[in-house]
């Protein structure tokens, strides 16, 4: 390579570098993970992506993908930072090479907006990006990012808002519809500062063009039928009061997560969890957290027969997650089982493989099973993380029924994928049950974010919903996606709390496909027949 060809190249990066637009792009995406949980500065994602937006209004496909790719990048490297916790402390790798995955998964994830952008150019026919046409293509490319790959909607613009006045659209358009609204909040505010702006050029310059103040009305319009809207849905109530009740205690173990897995931590651990167990029997539910017995099913059944027991003579059942093994198929399974009561007149209980279980069907990539394992399995610790090699259950399954309640029971990761839990979700679910173990991430905000996941699904479907870690965040939501008790993370704790339980369902519970699919596609009609 020729010094010339080194000075041509050295050149066009650093003006990269120093193009202030380029970095203005990464930042207003950087600055969004303030939006969310434990930060909560949900007005930020009503501001910050206009600032990309205003970018992106002028651009070539070409120029509107690589803007809306740097916006992505900066949200997704602040965004999802935690992951790098479970990278370098669990993975063994060089702390290099831990950031040049990290660096990849969020390229990898910013190519989902890059492409947003890049369609809604195309598909504007002048030089004027037609910013109208963004949610519509956006929600495709977010559902896009919910599934290639296994899919990662972590992070989706509309989990920011639960404790937003838009909050309230959720029970009708779900977390999906809520992004659209944000979206369309800051297409808005791009339009009237567009606006303003040509009025006030066309003022001080004295040309004549075909803006005028009526242009403005539109967007002012828009903006302010979302909050009355926003306004009048808070007066609706979708579900009532049953009159019936839970009582429920969560433990919390908090268990290290170096030391989970040893072999002599394992009566520790389990005897741990029995020992909270007995001092709560007076709870309807007891719920340990995700594969919180670090034992295989088979090879522990005098345990749980032990607290089955327990559990059937003080009228409660215990939930707890649990590794299955079955020896016919040497399968894996990362299970959720009942103990003790499951209605008033089953007193057996537990048995082995009975049905009352649940075996979790989204399992996260790397963590619980490892794609192309014959490669890379032999390239890092990373690839050979304890428990990492699951067999997926049912996309369907029955829900738990514990003690006459019926809970439908995610497991971690799951909570993030809304058409799931309408999958499984029947006119007798009465309760949310989400399980994890976040230890992998320390002390980041990705178990918040976890939370607030968690909450937005319980105001979707209208429904209560427990959530039992190993370490935090543990806590207690009603169906209104409030939180009405939470654990503090790091400590060993017993949670307890009331649920009231309720009848009646969301709009967004009984119609979720078709309301994404109207998400996505009337707009794009509107916009053809109105011409805009």
């Amino acid at each position: 390579m020729t010094n010339i060809t080194k000075g041509v190249i050295f050149s066009a990066i650093l003006s990269k570098l120093t193009n202030k637009q380029n970095w203005l792009c990464f930042f207003s995406g950087f600055f969004l993970v303030f939006a969310y949980a434990p930060f909560s500065y949900w007005w930020l994602a009503l501001i910050l992506p206009s600032i990309i937006l205003h970018q992106v209004s002028h651009a070539s496909p070409k120029l509107a993908a690589k803007k809306m790719a740097l916006f992505a990048f900066g949200w997704f490297s602040s965004g999802i930072s935690w992951v790098h916790v479970s990278i370098d402390q669990f993975g063994g790798l060089p702390l290099i090479v831990s950031l040049l995955l990290m660096l990849a998964l969020c390229s990898y994830l910013a190519l989902f907006p890059a492409l947003a952008g890049y369609l809604t150019a195309l598909l504007s026919k002048n030089k004027q990006v037609n910013l109208w046409l963004l949610p519509s293509i956006w929600l495709f490319c977010e559902y896009l990012r919910s599934v290639v790959l296994t899919g990662f909607p972590w992070l989706s613009l509309g989990y920011s808002q639960i404790d937003s006045p838009l909050a309230n659209f959720a029970p009708v358009i779900g977390e999906v519809g809520l992004t659209a609204i944000i979206l369309l909040v800051n297409i808005c505010w791009v339009k009237i500062y567009n606006i303003l702006s040509a009025l006030f050029k066309n003022k001080n310059q004295d040309t004549n063009t075909h803006i005028s103040s009526k242009d403005l009305i539109f967007p002012m319009a828009l903006a302010a039928s979302i909050l009355v809207t926003s306004l009048a849905l808070s007066l609706v109530s979708w579900t009532e009061l049953t009159g019936k009740s839970a009582k429920v205690a969560l433990i919390q173990g908090n268990i290290a997560q170096s030391i989970k897995w040893q072999p002599e931590q394992e009566w520790p651990t389990m005897l741990k969890y029995l020992d909270l167990t007995r001092v709560n029997y007076d709870a309807d539910l007891i719920v340990w957290p995700e594969s919180a017995i670090p034992a295989l099913e088979p090879a522990v059944q005098d345990f749980l027969s032990t607290v089955n027991r327990s559990a059937i003579l003080n009228n409660s059942a215990v939930i707890t997650g649990i590794i299955n093994y079955n020896f016919e198929s040497k399968e894996y399974y990362n299970a959720l089982l009942v103990l003790g009561k499951k209605t008033t007149e089953d007193e057996q209980g537990y048995y082995y493989n009975h049905s009352n279980r649940y075996y979790k069907s989204h399992l996260l990539p790397i963590g619980e099973f490892i794609p192309f394992q014959e490669w890379l399995r032999p390239l890092a610790p990373l690839f050979n993380l304890p428990m990492s090699s699951f067999t997926a259950g049912n996309y369907v399954q029955p829900n738990l029924v514990a003690n006459n309640f019926h809970i439908l029971p995610l497991n971690c990761f799951e909570v993030a994928f809304p058409l799931q839990v309408a999958a499984n979700f029947t006119d007798k679910t009465e309760l949310l049950l989400t399980v994890s173990n976040d230890a992998w991430f320390g002390d980041s905000h990705g178990p918040h974010q976890h939370f607030e996941i968690a909450r937005m699904r319980a105001l979707e479907f209208g429904r209560p919903l427990i959530r039992s870690t190993n370490n935090g965040v543990t806590g207690i939501v009603n169906h209104l996606g409030e939180i009405t008790a939470i654990a503090p993370q790091f400590v060993e704790v017993v949670l307890r709390g009331k649920i009231e339980l309720v009848s009646g369902y969301t709009p967004y519970s009984q119609w979720p496909n078709l309301i994404l699919f109207l998400m996505v596609f009337m707009p794009l009609v509107l916009l053809k027949l109105f011409k805009f």
